[in-house]
């Protein structure tokens, strides 16, 4: 069963693989999915509202105030956390006040939760600001999708809306530095893990040059049921391949 949205700004803690603890900040809207990508394996399901553009969508989004509220009240003694996570239901780095509410949370945590660290879930598209590319070095643990090598794969997996280029994404990602790449590694139709994309793939992490990279696959009901999961040994040796021709650390993340 595709997995229903967050009914609010924020959810959880929930247990994550990579971050703990992780305390969930959602600015998109509850009434519906929107977003830049409409994924092939997005556990949500298929994007209804696509766009590069949110502020068409304005209404539909938590305010600045409603934010900072909430994450106010989340932080106060009671819930125990290792990170505030801006994810949710869509892109977090659209929302036209996302530079700001970033430095709200911050204050925030610096106010009440010192040692709780800051991160990012993000499929890459809302880089294209620079308001926003200057934000990102105010996270501990930015995370940010690549999942393809080249173009044709990108269009044909992540399926984006309009005026959203792969060299674009790419270029702004290669700008940054000290963040995470991460991955979805898929079989079937479409496909990413043919070795002339993998090479293509890997090619581009050497550019970017990003602190690590996750790689990992679906394990939840997807949209598209043409596409099929990359097994756990397959996973490893992608990133044993990945290490030696890039010389970046790639952790294979799969249930265990």
């Amino acid at each position: 069963m595709i997995l229903a949205l967050k009914p609010g700004i924020i959810y959880g803690p929930v247990n994550s693989r990579r971050l703990g603890r992780s305390l969930g900040v959602n600015l998109s809207p509850s009434g519906y999915k929107l977003c830049s990508f409409n994924c092939v394996y997005c556990h949500y399901g298929w994007t209804r509202r696509l766009s590069l553009s949110f502020d068409t969508f304005r209404d539909d989004l938590p305010t600045r105030l409603e934010v900072e509220a909430a994450v106010e009240e989340a932080l106060k003694p009671g819930l125990e956390f290792d990170y505030i996570t801006f994810s949710g239901n869509g892109e977090p780095t659209l929302h036209p006040d996302f530079p700001k509410l970033v430095d709200d949370v911050v204050a925030l945590r610096k106010l009440y939760r010192p040692k709780v660290k800051l991160g990012l879930l993000s499929n890459s598209t809302g880089l294209i600001h620079k308001s926003v590319r200057d934000v990102i070095p105010k996270m501990d643990f930015p995370m940010f999708k690549l999942d393809a090598g080249t173009e044709a794969t990108y269009l044909a997996i992540n399926r984006p809306a309009p005026g959203i280029g792969f060299n674009d994404i790419v270029d702004s990602l290669a700008s940054l530095s000290n963040i995470i790449i991460q991955t979805v590694l898929i079989d079937g139709d479409p496909c990413n893990v043919a070795e002339a994309e993998l090479d293509a793939y890997f090619d581009l992490l050497t550019r970017i040059k990003p602190r690590e990279v996750h790689i990992y696959s679906i394990d939840r009901p997807v949209p598209k049921t043409e596409i099929s999961l990359v097994s756990p040994e397959r996973l490893e040796a992608i990133a044993e391949k990945g290490r030696k021709k890039t010389g970046i650390p790639i952790i294979a993340f799969y249930p265990r």
